[in-house]
């Protein structure tokens, strides 16, 4: 989105700790606002996750949203018995999206579509030099569940809110 001084331009950054405000961030849920205060510069620099904003370019310290990418597994087992066809029966290789949040001040504005689609764009890009069969997720509850089977997620069983999405041929 461009245009004018006043309109909107949204864009996804790494999270930079010392430039974005985490502290003014608030998606209405405690364990992800704690994640971006306190964990997610952690987790980068130790190499388990990496974090990206989104923000408005005119005000570029404030963040609208934000997800986590991380390294990860899936069971085999734990894909449908048509996906499983024609792989290995030993852990799939995925990329994890940990954590997806936008602010509650940004809500309706199809903010956590625009960073899921940045999400699989930069899942993609990797690919072109990284194995990744799927994209896991982990919805923490039944309205994140909807918002990622909406996308095309598919749930790994009933007992669990695990999702994965078959990236397809490369």
């Amino acid at each position: 989105m461009t245009g004018s001084a006043s309109e909107v331009e949204l864009t996804v950054e790494e999270l930079d700790s010392r430039h974005h405000d985490r502290a003014g961030f608030d998606c209405g849920v405690d364990a992800l606002n704690r994640y971006l205060k306190t964990l997610a510069g952690q987790h980068r620099a130790k190499g388990i996750a990496t974090s990206f904003v989104l923000i408005d370019a005119n005000q570029p310290t404030t963040i609208l949203g934000f997800y986590s990418l991380s390294a990860a597994a899936l069971a085999f087992d734990r894909l449908s018995e048509a996906d499983r066809k024609g792989l290995p029966a030993y852990p799939i290789p995925a990329v994890r999206i940990g954590r997806l949040a936008t602010s509650t001040s940004s809500r309706g504005q199809g903010l956590g579509e625009l960073l899921l689609q940045n999400a699989i764009k930069r899942i993609l890009l990797a690919r072109t030099t990284l194995g990744v069969y799927a994209i896991v997720a982990e919805a923490k509850d039944a309205a994140a569940e909807s918002f990622y089977s909406k996308y095309g997620f598919r749930l790994c069983d009933t007992e669990t809110r695990q999702l994965y999405l078959p990236l397809g041929a490369g």
